[in-house]
């Protein structure tokens, strides 16, 4: 006996089907509804990155003797960039006066980014979202380079940097305009920070390539240009003590998600500390009878409540911002 199979979301919809091919019977195979609607989707599975530590970073920072990548590290770390942001950055969307570094408000703006796109989806493109195109260094290239707008809102942001960064970017900049001087109309001048010899944005594929070069001859982890963005975001938290939002917004990301998920990766490298110190001090018998540390001043408990990580909530409101923030709401609810 032969089945012919009808599938609809509809029963009403398999149920005309089935009548036109002469199945208009239960019995003759026709499936009411969609059968794979009820069915489970495997979740897949998050690959955690391994990342660099700031000593990793920095051990890359010394060894380093290309003036470029060793710029773009510094960037990316202190900016919090992704690769194509860095990229796209200009000199005229900056303040690294000699007023704003000694008054510690240097700071860069991100509000561009360069990517390369097939010449076809340029065409595609909203051009309000190009802003130029590059030109082509060979003629049979199927993609172009093209400096556009962010994807998002909140990755156009300002970003406050360190005062040694923007000696860097000042000394850089110096630089460019003597190599403009000397090569004249043959200076492709788009204003990029990060910019060949001649002007034309530098190629993500060459900071990677230098950086794979660092990664071999130190030994380090073979980690991606993006991770730099993890390394620098981990070390915000930890610097500023947990200051979550002030961390996303130089990150760009329009959810806190991943900067409270590094957050999360911060505490449990805490635990694993405790289970380091807990081998040191009572398996290896250093110190089997720890002392409590004396609170300063008249501490008050605060009751946890269920499913609430303690840990995390006492570093949430160790932080000044976030203590301000709470005792203004306590105020309004009395």
């Amino acid at each position: 006996m032969s089945y012919k199979l009808v599938i609809a979301e509809k029963p009403s919809v398999a149920q005309s089907i089935a009548k036109v091919i002469g199945a208009d019977k239960r019995e003759d195979g026709y499936l009411e509804g969609n059968p794979a609607i009820d069915a489970t989707v495997p979740k897949a599975k998050k690959e955690v990155r391994e990342i660099w530590t700031a000593e990793m970073l920095m051990q890359a920072l010394e060894a380093c003797d290309n003036k470029m990548l060793k710029i773009a590290f510094h960037l990316a770390f202190t900016a919090t960039l992704r690769i194509g942001e860095l990229l796209g950055l200009t000199w005229d969307e900056m303040d690294i006066s000699e007023e704003a570094i000694a008054g510690n408000r240097a700071y860069i703006i991100i509000n561009k980014q360069v990517e390369r796109v097939s010449k076809d989806a340029v065409e595609a493109l909203n051009s309000k979202e190009i802003i130029l195109t590059f030109p082509s260094q060979k003629k049979n290239n199927k993609t172009v380079r093209v400096l556009k707008t962010p994807k998002t809102e909140s990755s156009a942001r300002k970003v406050f940097i360190p005062r040694s960064v923007a000696q860097y970017l000042i000394e850089l900049k110096q630089e460019q305009d003597e190599i403009k001087a000397a090569l004249g109309n043959e200076y492709h001048d788009y204003n990029l920070v990060m910019a060949t010899t001649f002007g034309l944005p530098i190629g993500d594929s060459y900071l990677r390539n230098k950086m794979q070069d660092i990664i071999d001859e130190l030994g380090l982890p073979d980690v991606v240009f993006h991770s730099l963005r993890h390394t620098s975001v981990t070390y915000k938290l930890k610097l500023s003590g947990g200051d979550i939002k002030a961390v996303q917004g130089d990150s760009g990301h329009a959810q806190a998600d991943m900067v409270t998920e590094v957050y999360g990766h911060i505490i449990d490298e805490d635990r694993r500390k405790n289970a380091e110190m807990m081998e040191n001090a009572f398996y290896n018998k250093e110190n089997l009878n720890p002392q409590m540390k004396e609170d300063k001043g008249d501490s008050k408990k605060i009751e946890v409540p269920d499913g609430v990580d303690a840990e995390l909530l006492m570093k949430v409101l160790a932080n000044p911002e976030m203590a301000a923030l709470l005792t203004s709401l306590a105020k309004t609810m009395k």
